[in-house]
């Protein structure tokens, strides 16, 4: 696979650093690798296929953990650089030397962390809803503890409690007035998942645990489109703070929508970064 090609629609599970990632890829055009958020799945970015996929050859990747993918039982297999690592590796793997990118949330944070260690591999990054992480090592170790607390009773009360508990956070409030069958394939998707895999996702992949990279933003010099919901007030202010640091940076913010804006708007979402990467 180039980085330019005319791609068949393809669904594969691929092993990669012992474990096995499964991986859709459609479309045609240059690479564009999308990371979905934590309970998500590649599944995540179809309401934008329809238009990305016009001129852009979509890698949609299940996480370690997340939708088809494997769910081993060692956390520390989790974390978010072993991700990044997995990332690139499946990029080599399928002979993509550079490639745009696109993260949401916590797909957002590994997608930066990845450009950050390989900014030559990335040509342009979309991120939604995404932050560095934590400057303040007490903000981090009180997340650690609370994403660990809730990782323990996702093990004690399963799957379906976790994937109701998770739609109902306020965070995701402004997606209560989506259609009904929108919100049955969420949590289809998310009860794709496992239990195990979504505790040690939020263990290794806490953002309590990741490096912040506050310090690092002004190093980033990849073209940065970043994109946060008018109702998502948290994440405007964060991207309002990289954009000021990022020397190649700018922030769209999409009326009426919360978090996951690509969910919520999808027509929206899909016209700015089709326009971004044009």
């Amino acid at each position: 696979m180039r980085d330019r090609h005319r791609a068949e629609d393809t669904t594969v599970k691929i092993t990669i650093n012992d474990i096995t990632l499964h991986i859709e890829i459609t479309g045609s055009g240059p690479a564009l690798l999308a990371i979905h958020g934590f309970t998500g799945s590649g599944q995540t970015w179809q309401p934008l296929v329809p238009t990305l996929a016009q001129d852009h050859t979509l890698v949609l990747v299940d996480l370690i953990g997340h939708g088809a993918s494997a769910a081993p039982p060692d956390p520390h297999r989790y974390t978010i650089e072993q991700c990044v690592t997995d990332l690139l590796t499946l990029l080599d793997y399928l002979g993509i030397e550079h490639t745009d990118l696109l993260g949401y949330s916590m797909g957002g944070r590994i997608g930066l962390l990845l450009t950050a260690h390989a900014p030559t591999r990335i040509r342009r990054q979309i991120l939604i809803g995404a932050s560095p992480g934590l400057a303040d090592p007490a903000e981090r170790t009180a997340r650690l503890a609370s994403d660990e607390a809730l990782a323990r009773l996702i093990e004690e009360r399963g799957l379906e409690w976790f994937v109701d508990y998770w739609a109902a956070q306020p965070i995701f409030a402004s997606q209560q007035r989506l259609p009904p069958a929108v919100l049955a394939a969420q949590r289809a998707q998310r009860l794709a998942g496992s239990a195990q895999g979504y505790a040690n996702a939020l263990r290794g992949m806490s953002v309590g645990r990741q490096p912040s990279l506050w310090a690092t933003l002004p190093t980033i010099t990849t073209p940065t489109l970043l994109i946060t919901g008018a109702l998502d007030s948290k994440f405007c202010a964060i991207a309002a703070q990289m954009t000021a640091l990022m020397p190649h940076a700018r922030h769209e913010i999409v009326p009426d929508a919360g978090h996951a804006v690509h969910l919520e708007q999808p027509d929206a979402v899909a016209t700015l970064v089709s326009a971004f990467l044009a």
